[in-house]
């Protein structure tokens, strides 16, 4: 990946190959015998979407963050010697964990593709999965009354679409300007664009965009449908779900969907935040998601409120303004 600054990303990422010849980067921070976190980005991101969050949590918890093949400062094959689909990214999550022997609970945290990904690695994992965080993101297709975006289809079914995306890197440029409604920093919206450079390393930003699923015709399909099938089954655990409602892609219809499966869920929804809520919002979401997390803790005694948010700003144990929930 070139060496662009990443502001606020202090991170040295570690690699592990998931297939022959390929290696996923990823963050593995805090202490080992910490509660794991596992953070799944989705496209046209990379780890760093969640670095806010990681240094809010990695104190006290042990924070996986992968990065996809293809994403961040993963290796970028070509369709030659890697196949860019959701069961493929699916079964590298579960490599991954394995290989870091992470077998135990687990807080599945996600966001946009990451939703699908790791709901689709927890159809064979549900048990690991005691806690969830849940950010702009799908766990079943398309609500019937939610149009497909005509972004979207401009990269996942015309050839004209794919060739730009590829050539002018229009979807990740595009997002770290159109999914914001706070405006990003020059630097930080460098680093959201630095890993995709050339026509070769944006192959991933155009294959989960051809890979998304419309219908039962689409490879993806079966995946995600049985994902949002089982998705009432997490009604029974701690979950919180963080949503900014500016997002043309992930809008009310699926904040609803996520409602209706997981009535039990804290649901903060922002007016004021677009589709990458972190950014947006993370002064509020990282204390919020700390302070949910330190009261439901796996072994059920609720630990004390952290003093110190990712800055090392005073913490108030409440921090959310409730008038912006939805």
């Amino acid at each position: 990946m070139p060496s662009t600054p990443l502001p606020d990303y202090p991170f040295t990422p570690q690699r592990v190959e998931v297939r022959p010849g390929i290696a996923m980067a990823y963050l593995d921070e805090g202490p080992r015998d910490g509660e794991v976190v596992v953070m799944l980005h989705g496209n046209p991101s990379w780890s760093y979407y969640w670095r806010h969050l990681v240094l809010g949590l990695r104190d006290r918890y042990r924070c996986i963050v992968p990065d996809h093949v293809g994403m961040g400062g993963s290796d970028k094959p070509g369709d030659d010697r890697y196949a860019y689909t959701l069961q493929s990214r699916v079964d590298d999550v579960a490599t991954l964990l394995a290989r870091l022997g992470i077998t135990g609970p687990v807080t599945l945290a996600v966001h946009d593709w990451g939703g699908m990904i790791g709901f689709g690695w927890a159809l064979s994992h549900m048990a690991q999965v005691r806690r969830l965080v849940i950010l702009n993101t799908a766990a079943f297709p398309l609500p019937a009354a939610k149009p497909m975006p005509w972004q979207l289809s401009f990269g996942r079914d015309s050839r004209v679409g794919g060739a730009l995306i590829r050539a002018f890197n229009l979807f990740s440029a595009g997002a770290s300007w159109l999914g914001v409604e706070r405006r990003m920093p020059a630097d930080v919206r460098r680093a959201y664009v630095a890993p995709y450079d050339t026509w070769d390393n944006r192959i991933s930003t155009l294959r989960f965009m051809q890979d998304i699923p419309l219908s039962p015709a689409d490879r993806a399909w079966p995946l995600v449908e049985q994902a949002g099938q089982r998705l009432p089954q997490y009604a029974d655990r701690p979950a919180f779900i963080g949503w900014g409602l500016r997002d043309f892609v992930f809008d009310r219809h699926f904040l609803d969907g996520f409602r209706a499966a997981l009535p039990q869920a804290q649901v903060h929804a922002f007016d004021d935040a677009g589709h990458y809520v972190l950014e947006d919002k993370h002064e509020v979401l990282v204390p919020a998601i700390r302070a949910f997390l330190d009261a439901h803790p796996l072994d059920g005694q609720a630990l004390a409120p952290n003093p110190v948010g990712p800055r090392g700003d005073a913490v108030d144990p409440d921090p959310l303004d409730r008038t912006a929930d939805a």
